[in-house]
């Protein structure tokens, strides 16, 4: 919402300069975006002028040297205008006056005469787009020549520019920001524009010349109209141009240019209809036709669905309701008589519409919001006044106000142990009272407190008591009278906890591991259930689907982060990327299943809760694309296969302190007998691991790839603990042994480590497997493992015959799993 500062100082003077204006509304509540100015730069040099002899000039056809009073004697100025004559009263350009473009003006010489200055058009001084012909300024009481023409029209006027909050509708118009500024600075109000109507000047009866029927009451609430005749359509005088143009509007006649006026002084839309172009002089409110359609007035032919509301004449549509009218009845040039409509709508309605056409307007982003149908007769009283003075139109007597039920008056109590209590201070009643009175309520004492009755331009926004109490507080001033405290908790240090601290720890070591993080999008699209091979059994191939989606491509939540890696890698090699090391740390949305609840259950936990019906584990997933190139990778692998990212897993666990292993097992998405599930030590699964699925691949335009993807929350879980763990370095050595364990070829290589650590006790401090072997002599199905075990102690040097002493234990742990001793 641009405000002119000049149009807001008419309404209410605060005696602030615009900046230190923008900052109090800012405090307030009223958030300015910015002050910029409109026009020149400056109004320094910008005065009234008159024309007191225009002659050709003698070497230039086009041109005329005209002598213009300026008020401190008669200029000589070469003007190239059409329509610049004797005696007319004009803007003057001085030399030294810097032009809307920054330019500074010089004395010049023009085909051998000299031009002291310039006599202005529209656009040189910023108020219009006429620049064919200079501006005239007959209307009214010609000034002096010499008089400031910052007096006469906004020049270099600066603009409030405002951020509206959604709920406060009447600072869609410039004089609701006007009360607001009384509100906060207690600068006098202006008496209300729409106190004083126009007279009635035409011939019969508004009823008996048009006709409005409503067949939709309930998305209709009000509907105005009213009939002028003699009506003269024509350029707007310069001072409306000037305001209009400040506020971000194109003036087009003076018909049109008061509709925009009265709408952005009072927040509520108007529409006018040439009268003569009305079909059968009746107006009818209705919703379209499924597959109707109507010209706009911005030449689009539209296409309305059964939800939207047209109004209609004889004809057929003839404007969008609250949205933009039709060019059939558009006033033209050639307009004597015009319906001036002024109606209410339903604004869940009209911001539905609009979406549904893509079309938004000046009136739609008003009416969207919801207007109290009081307003209706405030704009109509407005305009009826400039459609006479402006149009030298003559009102037809009546009014036609077709009105359903209006909304009842809003009174609200306003406790005084209430405002205390919520708001930490207290404000006095008398105080309370006066912020109200000045923001347009109306207040009565009462033995509790207040009583306050809503005004109709803030009943929707004022609902409540704590909404009152909002209201003074912000008056009153919460920057410079709310009481300072700390709250009981402020000598208490902020820290992470054990779970942030832990999550970082693990995408720090992924990082460190040489993978670049990726931050894909949450939303993705419903076919990726397909191109991962999952089963219409599977709970991720059912995804969350969106009430709003932003596309179809992204219309579903993500129920793993597979397939936002595989979209980035699909990215980078396209653009020309060598292999690829990505990661991502992010939550999944899953169909929730049982009792609910979970880890990330949407649902809330309290005593009576319904069960949540999804949950958003925590997960973190790598992804290799191969060959990779050492540079770009800092771990140095030279190809990614399986083995590399086990090891990659392996490490970011061991950073936890928690052990992993890896079980064969099967997922649609991953390369069969090259995959498996991730369990964390003796613990459940906890993830997947293994090479991309060739057909997945190649749906990603991929070579190859391998991937694992684990929960985070229960890594965490697992974890020994939060805090980082000191253990001294020992000055004693280890000692080195070697065993050959012979296990069946099923059995996993985990199981025989777990066996080992277990008989080998404290004093085994690691175990690692170095080779593989199977022969005939160990029999059919078995296989060797070679495992290299070192043993130390931090107080001594272990003996041999101590260590000799461990290998019973790890044999008889061997032998639980059907495993032996190699000799």
């Amino acid at each position: 919402m641009k405000v002119p500062f000049s149009w807001l100082r008419e309404l209410c003077d605060p005696a602030l300069s615009p900046e230190d204006l923008a900052d109090r509304l800012a405090m307030t509540g009223t958030e300015v975006e910015r002050v910029t100015r409109a026009g020149p730069p400056s109004p320094e040099g910008f005065v009234v002028g008159r024309v007191t002899a225009a002659e050709r000039h003698p070497d230039a056809d086009r041109l005329q040297v005209c002598t213009v009073d300026t008020g401190d004697g008669e200029r000589t100025i070469v003007c190239g205008a059409p329509n610049v004559a004797a005696g007319q009263t004009v803007g003057v350009a001085l030399p030294g006056a810097r032009m809307p473009d920054g330019e500074k003006l010089r004395r010049a010489k023009l085909r051998g005469v000299e031009s002291n200055g310039m006599i202005l058009s529209e656009t040189e001084v910023g108020v219009g787009e006429d620049g064919d012909g200079i501006m005239v300024l007959d209307e009214g009481p010609a000034p002096a020549p010499g008089t400031a023409l910052s007096e006469v029209i906004a020049v270099a006027d600066p603009v409030l520019e405002l951020e509206v909050t959604p709920n406060r509708v009447d600072c869609f118009g410039v004089h609701g920001v006007a009360r607001e500024v009384h509100a906060i600075t207690a600068a006098p109000l202006a008496a209300e524009p729409w106190a004083e109507d126009a007279e009635a000047g035409g011939e019969g009866q508004a009823g008996e010349l048009a006709s409005v029927t409503v067949e939709v009451p309930e998305l209709c609430s009000r509907f105005t109209a009213r009939v002028f005749t003699e009506v003269e359509v024509a350029p707007s005088p310069p001072w409306l141009k000037a305001r209009l143009t400040a506020a971000g509007q194109r003036p087009i006649n003076n018909v049109v240019d008061i509709t925009n006026y009265v709408m952005l002084l009072t927040a509520q839309p108007l529409h006018a209809f040439d009268l003569d172009r009305v079909e059968g002089a009746a107006l009818s409110i209705r919703t379209a036709a499924e597959g109707e359609t109507m010209r706009t007035l911005d030449g689009v032919e539209r296409v309305f669905d059964s939800w939207t509301v047209l109004v209609c004449d004889q004809q057929g549509p003839s404007g969008i309701a609250g949205i933009m009218g039709g060019q059939r009845t558009e006033v033209s040039g050639s307009t004597t008589r015009v319906l001036l409509e002024v109606a209410n709508w339903n604004g869940t309605n009209i911001l539905r519409s609009s979406r549904m056409l893509g079309l938004r307007s000046e009136a739609s982003t008003r009416f969207e919001k919801q207007l109290h149908p009081e307003l209706c007769i405030r704009a109509q009283r407005v305009a009826s006044r400039l459609m006479v003075e402006l149009c030298g139109a003559r009102l037809v007597p009546g009014t036609i106000d077709v009105a359903a039920e209006l909304p009842p008056p809003r009174m609200i109590p306003l406790r005084a142990e209430r405002v205390s209590g919520l708001l930490g201070m207290e404000i006095a009643a008398e105080d309370q009272a006066a912020y109200l009175e000045r923001l347009g309520f109306e207040v009565e004492v009462v033995a509790s407190g207040l009583q306050v009755a809503v005004p109709a331009d803030r009943y929707f926004d004022v609902t409540r008591e704590t909404d009152l109490i909002e209201e003074v507080a912000r008056v009153h001033g919460l920057d410079r009278h709310l009481p300072t405290t700390l709250p009981e908790s402020a000598g208490r240090v902020g820290a992470l906890t054990r779970e942030q601290r832990l999550r970082r720890r693990a995408e720090d070591a992924v990082r460190d591991l040489g993978f670049d993080e990726c931050v894909g999008w949450s939303f993705t699209d419903p076919r990726e259930a397909s191109r991962l091979r999952l089963g219409a059994e599977d709970p991720r191939a059912r995804p969350i689907a969106l009430a709003n989606p932003l596309s179809e491509e992204q219309s579903v939540m993500r129920t793993t982060l597979l397939g936002s890696l595989l979209d980035a890698a699909r990215g980078n090699l396209a653009r020309g990327a060598g292999g690829l090391a990505l990661f991502e740390s992010g939550r999944v949305h899953l169909p929730q299943s049982g009792d609910g609840g979970g880890e990330g259950a949407l649902a809330g936990s309290f005593p009576g809760a319904r069960p949540a019906p999804y949950s958003e584990p925590h997960r973190l997933a790598c992804l290799l694309v191969g060959p990779l190139d050492p540079p770009s990778w800092r771990g140095g692998v030279e190809g990614a296969d399986f083995y590399v990212l086990k090891g990659v897993l392996e490490a970011l666990a061991g950073g936890l302190g928690v052990e992993v292993s890896v079980e064969p097992s099967e997922e649609p998405f991953l390369h069969p007998g090259r995959c498996g599930r991730i369990r964390l030590g003796e613990g459940g699964e906890a993830g997947w691991i293994g090479e991309v699925h060739p057909l997945v691949c190649r749906s990603w335009d991929l070579e190859s790839a391998v991937a694992f993807e684990v929960g985070l929350s229960e890594l965490i879980e697992a974890s020994p603990s939060g805090e980082e763990v000191h253990e001294d370095a020992t000055t004693f050595p280890a000692v080195i042994q070697d065993i050959a364990a012979v296990v069946a070829e099923q059995t996993p290589a985990a199981e025989v480590i777990g066996a080992v650590r277990a008989g080998g006790g404290e004093l085994l401090r690691s175990v690692r497997v170095f080779d593989l072997y199977r022969g005939e002599q160990l029999g059919e199905d078995r296989k060797s493992l070679a495992l290299r075990l070192e043993f130390g102690a931090a107080d001594r040097t272990l003996t041999d015959e101590e260590v000799a002493g461990l290998r019973g234990g790890i044999e008889a742990e061997l032998g639980k799993i059907g495993g032996s001793l190699r000799e």
